[in-house]
């Protein structure tokens, strides 16, 4: 099969299209040929050296596939309620950037009706992430208010949609106007431009005060004190990336008074019982939601899998809107 491998660390250029031999799905796993392979941040930090697989994973890139499940564990597809043949899309810890990816089959799940495989290929990753930090670690109700930092990158797509759909008001950051315009048109309720304006005078301020619910942070660094400054009492600021750094220094009297957890979270290393718990809560929550357009894939650019060094250009240039899928 072909496969996108990373010929040694570095700029985009690194990735190759080689061959590899077609995985053998092991006990718990299916084998799907890949019509279509999701691009993330984390693919761009393991290109860079700096974020190895999880032992026993594949060395190719690649989170989320979607495609057709061609063969598989007989058990594990009647426990997923799934057949050969069935199109699903998967979160995989790796070895997705391939024409045939291998996946455990209870972090599966049915493309939904009408989607193509580039909009299910954008869905696993950011789904299982808003999904496992957002509503389960961050705890979002309806009636609360969450800051999306980054509201046009994928997760942030993702977040503002599905937190809206969830009854939250949504506060989202972006860089540029238009962006922030993105982000009102996808249902946030404000957009804050974080080049020109505060986020947290402009947070209180559209909170009249009390402050934001939940944070959703893939900055860290700085941002840290800045957003436990903006959040309300009992607030939780859930941090799932370090885009600006690992170090933080906060004012650990506002993390008392107002009563604050601050937590975050990586998915990739999790075992697979604890992402399995997540597609069943989103195959039963939001999965409707995508069937009946209430919430939607925001596809910003494909490009065929030959091209991936230019996917991971434009994801490092950081001027798309949404998901960046390749194409086999």
């Amino acid at each position: 099969m072909q496969a996108v491998e990373i010929s040694s660390f570095g700029a985009p250029e690194v990735l190759r299209l080689g061959e590899r031999p077609v995985p053998v799905p092991a006990a718990g796993e299916l084998l799907i040929r890949v019509g279509a392979s999701g691009i993330n941040r984390p693919d761009v930090l393991q290109r860079m050296g700096h974020y190895a697989p999880p032992p026993g994973t594949s060395d190719l890139p690649g989170l989320e596939v979607a495609g057709v499940v061609e063969a598989g564990d007989a058990d594990a597809l009647a426990r997923s309620g799934l057949s050969i043949g069935d199109r699903v899309c998967a979160l995989v810890a790796g070895g997705g950037y391939a024409q045939w990816c291998v996946a455990p089959a209870e972090q599966c799940l049915p493309v939904p009706a009408g989607f193509s495989d580039i909009e299910a290929a954008s869905l696993p990753e950011t789904f299982f992430t808003v999904w496992s930090n957002v509503f389960d670690r961050g705890r979002l109700q309806a009636g609360e208010t969450l800051l999306v930092q980054g509201g046009t990158s994928g997760i942030g797509v993702t977040a503002i949609q599905l937190a809206r759909a969830f009854g939250a008001t949504v506060i989202a950051t972006a860089g540029s106007d238009d962006k922030c315009q993105a982000c009102l048109d996808l249902g946030a309720h404000h957009a804050i431009n974080y080049k020109s304006q505060d986020f947290v005078v402009e947070a209180r301020r559209i909170t009249d005060g009390k402050g934001v619910d939940v944070v959703l942070d893939m900055v860290a660094g700085s941002y840290v004190a800045r957003e436990v400054e903006c959040l309300a009492e009992d607030g939780r600021l859930v941090i799932i990336a370090v885009q600006g750094g690992v170090k933080s220094e906060i004012n650990a009297g506002l993390v008392l008074r107002r009563r604050l957890s601050i937590t975050g979270s990586t998915l990739r290393p999790r075992p697979v019982a604890f992402k399995g718990a997540i597609a069943r809560a989103l195959r039963e929550r939001v999965w409707p939601l995508l069937a009946a357009g209430t919430v939607r894939p925001v596809i910003h650019s494909t490009f065929a899998a030959a091209d991936a060094a230019k996917a991971h250009a434009l994801m490092e240039s950081n001027q798309h809107i949404g998901k960046i899928v390749l194409t086999w």
